[in-house]
């Protein structure tokens, strides 16, 4: 039963901490855009070059 002196603190600061880390990323902006990810690693590459298309016949 002595550990609960020892591990209520323990866990209280760590939460104090998580909360703390979350707070500072939403001030610097580190969830702003969710959907541009998400969505960019769907869309085609679009390479500019200045060959034409190879004629497939």
């Amino acid at each position: 039963m002595e550990i609960l002196l020892y591990l209520i603190p323990i866990a209280l600061t760590l939460g104090l901490l998580g909360l703390v880390g979350f707070m500072w990323a939403l001030k610097n902006d580190q969830f702003d855009d969710m959907e541009g990810n998400a969505n960019r690693i769907l869309l085609d590459d679009e390479e500019d070059t200045d060959e034409p298309p190879a004629d497939p016949s």
